[in-house]
């Protein structure tokens, strides 16, 4: 009876271990950096993707949102990939380069640290075919939240 007892115990402590092991993989492979920064980007894109301009504009550094006002974003977004190319919507892959110490986006803008890389592609269907976009795209962690930059350089 007490080796049943004591077999128990350490399966569950051995289950446990393996239990906490887990946990903390998962946590450290699902919510590290470079995973949340690559979160961000896919949902820039799934806002583009459904023509939700104000959203991905949202996402944006504010040295991006100085380039331009919203309204001037979501218009020319709009304007652009909608109307003079004839897509509703598009497909993309994105793919993780991966993390850069120091990066500008453009040369007389501050220098920003630890940066993360990726390499999106945009594909297209519309009125003049298939077409594709590819972008580098940057994504810092500020005070606040993950958020996107473009190279300007």
């Amino acid at each position: 009876m007490r080796k049943s007892h004591t077999s128990t115990i350490i399966l569950l402590a051995a289950s446990g271990i393996i239990m906490l092991i887990a946990v903390f993989i998962l946590r450290a492979t699902l919510f590290s950096p470079s995973r949340q920064a690559q979160h961000i980007v896919n949902e820039f894109y799934t806002y583009e993707q459904d023509a939700n301009f104000t959203g991905s504009w949202e996402l944006l550094h504010p040295l991006m949102k100085e380039r331009w006002n919203k309204t001037t974003y979501i218009t020319d977004r709009a304007h652009v990939f909608m109307g003079h190319f004839g897509v509703e919507t598009f497909e993309y892959t994105i793919e993780e380069i991966g993390k850069v110490d120091e990066w500008k986006m453009a040369k007389d803008l501050p220098t920003l640290k630890e940066v993360y890389k990726f390499y999106v592609i945009q594909s297209y269907k519309g009125k003049y075919g298939k077409f594709s976009f590819s972008q580098e795209v940057y994504v810092v962690n500020t005070e606040d939240s993950w958020q996107i930059l473009w190279d300007y350089n």
